[in-house]
């Protein structure tokens, strides 16, 4: 929205800034924290004034939780949501259809989680609505992001781009709805079931959306994308604004999610994000990249598959609880712990993912 102020460097140089995605980065990144910082509080105090008892603790979890999580308010997801969108509309250029699309894709799987964890506190459940339907509507989500992407008429829309090879591989055509839904619903769940400690889905997140947005101005710069032998997506350089503006509003909300939690993020955070990342990964063609930046997440939804595979066929379980960061539990390690080596993870896992972009 703040972009029109470019045309006006006529007048002083200082408008000229505008023009700059990392000016605009910037600037959503800081946007996005001061509104956290701001307005945290507030949002904190009226979730749980009408939450009462707060988020429903798993009792076939760590007991240690039920003891010093019990009674926290959740839905912490709206205070970054709140930080990205107002960021994003302030800074990134409105004409990249790029941006509404990923802006719809996390407002959408947001209001998914928001259902889920509005069940969870009205009936003091740990469960939330019916695991199809919630998938159902994802995927219906995924596929109209999906198709507006197919739309956009970029070059290789509908193709297929694997790491360490130039070019496009294969023309996927109308399975591209399929391949790509398929990322944005996998990757938004892998967030969500990270969920589970303080700080542990956050500051991952934030990793892999910096590294997204670097690839993403790549991406959508031509010259750039020349050089590194990445395909061009046109307009996909303004998803580094929102990158940047997760990240300032991620941070923000860290202030209040470091142990001992005042906020958890919830279902309608953790999903959204995942949707959001998704997204992004799918419209600058870096889907496989995404595996490997996102890595950590894969880690936690393959240990929940392995772990539900293996009791199923042979009434045994491989971790002594899934998601993984439960099985180290479990082994004696301490939430900050498991935290900060999983902060570790993300971050080696991301350099790798940058590295991708050379390697051609």
């Amino acid at each position: 929205m703040l972009t029109w102020l470019a045309d006006l460097s006529h007048l002083t140089g200082l408008f000229n800034l505008f023009r700059y995605l990392t000016f605009r980065t910037l600037g959503a990144a800081t946007t996005g924290l001061l509104l956290v910082f701001y307005f945290g509080p507030m949002i904190i105090s009226a979730l749980r004034l009408k939450q009462g008892k707060g988020q429903p603790i798993r009792l076939d979890g760590p007991a240690s939780h039920v003891l010093t999580k019990k009674g926290t308010p959740t839905m912490g997801g709206l205070m970054i949501l709140f930080g990205l969108f107002v960021s994003s509309l302030l800074w990134a250029n409105l004409e990249s259809p790029y941006v509404w699309i990923v802006l719809f894709v996390t407002a959408g799987f947001a209001g998914i989680g928001f259902y889920d964890d509005y069940l969870k506190v009205t009936k003091q459940s740990h469960l939330g609505f019916s695991g199809r339907s919630r998938l159902a509507g994802e995927f219906v989500i995924a596929l109209v992001a999906c198709y507006a992407m197919m739309r956009t008429g970029a070059t290789g829309a509908t193709s297929l781009a694997l790491p360490f090879y130039n070019g496009y591989v294969v023309d996927l055509g109308w399975g591209f709805l399929l391949f790509g839904s398929f990322v944005i619903v996998a990757f938004g769940n892998a967030v969500n079931l990270t969920d589970g400690l303080d700080g542990l889905a956050i500051v991952p997140a934030m990793i892999a959306a910096a590294t997204l947005g670097v690839i993403a101005y790549f991406a959508g710069n031509l010259l750039y994308s020349r050089y590194l032998l990445i395909n061009h997506v046109p307009y996909a350089g303004d998803l580094m604004v929102v990158c940047g503006a997760l990240i300032g509003a991620g941070v923000g909300f860290l202030w209040f999610n470091a142990p001992p939690a005042q906020i958890f993020m919830g279902d309608t955070g953790s999903l959204a994000l995942g949707g959001l990342l998704g997204a992004i990964a799918v419209s600058i063609k870096h889907e496989f990249v995404l595996a490997i930046v996102g890595g950590l997440f894969v880690m936690e939804a393959l240990s929940v598959v392995v772990q539900v595979a293996s009791f199923k066929l042979t009434g045994r379980r491989v971790f002594r609880m899934a998601p993984i960061h439960h099985h180290f539990e479990h082994l004696g390690w301490s939430e900050p712990q498991i935290v900060m080596r999983f902060w570790i993870i993300a971050f080696v896992l991301a350099m790798i993912g940058l590295a991708t972009l050379k390697l051609r």
